[in-house]
């Protein structure tokens, strides 16, 4: 009986078949905490009366929800991580000195492979998945658990296959693409089930779009995405310096089964902009023009869309360009090492000369901490991976997702906009 990429992955982690359906207890290969969750699970870690952990390479911290602090409470939150980090000498603990949002700091540092079981306390761990790895969010007391045990149980999930084919437009992003499935499933459609992206069009799809393309496989309600290795996968790792084994690579078999296959063809795809307040709530840019809505903020950056191609796009977009006077535009780098680079080659340059501010790493504007908060009534459209109401602010605010390149000329103009007609 043919088997899934998933199925497979999880088969290897247990020397034997497993197929959907089946509750198994597996080792885990690594283990993702930030300042947010992970004081939770270090709690739970002591309670135990445990005194190292089951598998300390396996196991890393990311400051960057509040880092640097907001507040006295998230400083207070972020130095339980850091005493616990200290306290076991942690391989993989990254604050202010090397930080970066943890769904894209830990590819770039090489801690995730292909064939890997990663399970991390922050739902956007699906984004690993664009690796070849099954990845998934879990709750803190199941992290807790990970770090005394080195592994966790799991029903393993039935998998869509969604297959995309043709060649995606100018602007047109794995944004838009994981926009149009989720505006197909619905927020719940995948509930419990990996989505396997396959199909013609992924071989036009960079690592950054395929990041994006996983990353918000949770807003359909998947457990996880998944994108198989090929040379797009094989290069990209090869830019980076491994600090761990090396990777297992699977591929679904031909006779796999599968609970649904969603067919896609994405070459008169439009951009999507999701409209509040459901990333399901998915209209063709075309309409989003049309609406003539205008915008008091425009956000580009987060683990969905803050790598080094959102700011070549958006400096190309920008260049010679000014926001405009009833618009701020706050830019977000994933990493250090992303703004680094994209201060080489000039894009912060154009980025500030146009009326942007650059932030640091964080994932604090995304989920309403700091750094954009929106207010009464405030509208933003952003590159971030959801729109709930009150998610980045005000509950009265009103927030539209998109893609760099729609997000960068509509800071230009004031209004949501097409950038192949500016």
């Amino acid at each position: 009986m043919g088997q899934t990429i998933t199925e497979k992955i999880f088969s290897e982690h247990m020397k034997k078949d497993v197929y959907a359906g089946e509750i198994i207890r597996c080792d885990i290969d690594m283990v993702i905490g930030n300042d947010i969750t992970t004081p939770i699970s270090i709690k739970a870690f002591e309670e135990s009366k445990k005194e190292t952990l089951a598998n300390p390479d396996g196991f890393a911290i990311v400051l960057d929800h509040f880092i640097p602090a907001k507040d006295i409470a998230s400083a207070n939150q972020a130095r339980i991580s850091r005493d616990f980090a200290l306290k076991h000498d942690l391989k993989h603990f990254f604050d202010e000195k090397d930080m970066g949002i943890e769904h894209a700091l830990l590819p770039e540092k090489g801690l995730v492979l292909p064939g890997d079981v990663i399970i991390g306390a922050d739902s956007h761990t699906c984004t690993h998945g664009a690796l070849g790895a099954f990845s998934t969010g879990m709750g803190s007391t199941d992290i807790s658990f990970a770090m005394i045990t080195g592994g966790n149980w799991f029903k393993v999930p039935q998998s869509i296959k969604v297959v995309f084919k043709g060649k995606p437009k100018k602007f047109v992003s794995g944004k838009d693409l994981i926009l149009e499935i989720i505006r197909i499933l619905g927020v719940d459609g995948a509930l419990y089930k990996t989505l396997e992206f396959t199909g013609d069009t992924i071989k036009y799809l960079s690592m950054d779009d395929r990041f994006s393309l996983c990353n918000m496989s949770i807003e359909a309600g998947a457990k996880s995405g998944i994108i198989a290795y090929d040379e797009i996968t094989e290069e990209f790792l090869n830019t980076r310096e491994s600090l761990r084994d090396k990777p297992k690579i699977c591929y679904s078999d031909d006779d796999a089964s599968y609970c649904k296959v969603i067919n896609v063809d994405v070459s008169d795809l439009e951009p999507v902009i999701a409209y509040p307040f459901l990333p399901s709530n998915g209209h063709p840019l075309s309409q989003a023009v049309k609406d003539n809505i205008k915008v008091d903020q425009v956000f580009i950056g987060s683990c969905t869309n803050g790598r080094l191609s959102d700011f070549q796009i958006a400096a190309q977009i920008l260049t010679n360009k000014k926001v405009a006077r009833h618009t701020r535009l706050i830019v977000t780098p994933g990493t250090q090492k992303i703004l680094r680079e994209a201060t080489k080659l000039g894009y912060i340059d154009i980025l500030i000369d146009a009326g942007a501010v650059v932030s640091n790493p964080t994932c604090g504007a995304c989920l309403g901490g700091y750094m954009g908060i929106l207010g009464d009534n405030e509208v933003c459209i952003s590159t971030t991976n959801r729109n709930f109401v009150g998610r980045m602010g005000s509950r009265s605010s009103k927030i539209y997702l998109s893609n760099t390149a729609v997000a960068a000329t509509s800071a230009i103009s004031g209004y949501i906009s097409d950038p192949l007609l500016v």
